[in-house]
Formats: C-alpha cells, structure tokens, sequence
C-alpha cells in the first residue's frame, strides 16, 4: 500500500484494513479525521516513530508544545501546521515503505 492509497482508504473506507501496522492505522485514522482514535492508538507505540506520528497528532490539535516534545522525542525537527499535510505524507511514506 502506498500513501495515496492509505489516504484514499481513509476517505472512503469505514475502517481500516485489519493488515495495517499499529503505525498506519494511526495514520490512517488521522486522516480520516478521527484524532482520538489516532491518538488512542499513536499513545501506545513506544519507538521512535510512535512518537514521529504522536507529534504530528499535537500539531494538528493545535499543541505546538506538546508536538515540540514529540518531535524531540522521535528526534525529528518540529514542523509547523502548514507543514501537516507534508508531514503526514512523509510519515506514511516512511511507515508503508514506499
């Protein structure tokens, strides 16, 4: 699966696919727009990527803070909310390995 593809899922699928890593159903509920299930979910993977797509999570909330803390964490550069749609793609890219 690539990126487009988990965001077009994300669009039009009601839930997703049971294959999916913790990580891309994460991203994958992020994108549909559900930030408690992605955050219930990002909360519970403790590597350094969990941390990666929990930042993203604070930035889209609005919690520049709180993402700063993540980013450090995953020890990745913070971005700022026009960057979300970049980030989230970067994320994705590098979750599903394409």
């Amino acid at each position: 699966m690539t990126a487009l593809e988990l965001a077009a899922s994300a669009q039009s699928d009601p839930a997703p696919a049971d294959d999916l890593s913790e990580e891309a159903k994460a991203l994958w509920y992020t994108k549909k727009g559900d930030w408690h299930e992605a955050h219930e979910i990002a909360q519970d993977i403790h590597t350094p990527m969990g941390s990666w797509i929990h930042a993203l999570l604070h930035l889209i909330e609005g919690d520049i803070g709180n993402a700063g803390y993540w980013y450090a964490k995953a020890r990745k550069p913070a971005k700022r909310p026009a960057e979300i749609d970049a980030e989230w793609n970067t994320i994705a890219r590098e979750v599903l390995g394409s």
